[in-house]
């Protein structure tokens, strides 16, 4: 008996993953110092997706990387445009830093969000996830925070078992109890 590969039977292209590299935006170093690692990290998790993600009939989901890192707002808008003309559906923000929230986080309203900031020991990527959760959540926006529970040296380019929670207004979801709290005016 042949088994047959999968085949798209929906109609329309199949949604696309686009991952957005944020950066501190800082030049003269800062930024310079950033831009392998935290491109890195993107195409990782590209990887990552990939291989372990399938669309309900079976196809292999597909990853749309942002051109450059972004660290700003024009950087933000060309990596929205790209994502518009690939097809994308969902977005998640990747860092391995600080980065200005506001300025690099994905402002569309109409498509899943989610962020991952990289635990480091030099630089503080979950620091800019708890930033910018809070803003989605200012917003009225629902994202969904990934972070790793162990730190990393920054060179350790592997995807350990994360913690996540999901964001939406004032309210958190825990996954491991299934249960809505109402957040207090400080937490994310």
């Amino acid at each position: 008996m042949k088994i047959n590969a999968p085949v798209n039977r929906l109609r329309g292209g199949m949604p696309k993953i686009g991952i957005r590299p944020a950066i501190d935006g800082r030049r003269k170093g800062v930024r310079e110092s950033l831009e392998k690692q935290t491109m890195g990290m993107a195409k990782s998790l590209a990887k990552f997706l990939t291989a372990n993600l399938k669309h309900a009939n079976g196809l292999s989901v597909e990853c749309v990387i942002s051109d450059t890192c972004i660290g700003g707002v024009a950087e933000a808008a060309m990596a929205q445009e790209k994502f518009e003309r690939e097809g994308v559906g969902l977005s998640i923000t990747v860092t391995t830093c600080w980065c200005y929230g506001a300025e690099t986080m994905d402002m569309n309203p109409f498509i899943p969000q989610a962020v991952w900031g990289f635990n480091g020991t030099e630089r503080p990527g979950a620091v800019y996830l708890a930033a910018v959760l809070a803003a989605y959540a200012q917003k009225g926006i629902p994202a969904f925070g990934i972070y790793g529970r162990d730190v990393q040296d920054a060179n350790d380019t592997s995807i350990l078992p994360c913690n996540g929670r999901r964001v939406y207004g004032n309210r958190r979801f825990d996954r491991r109890s299934g249960v809505s709290r109402k957040l207090s005016r400080y937490a994310v």
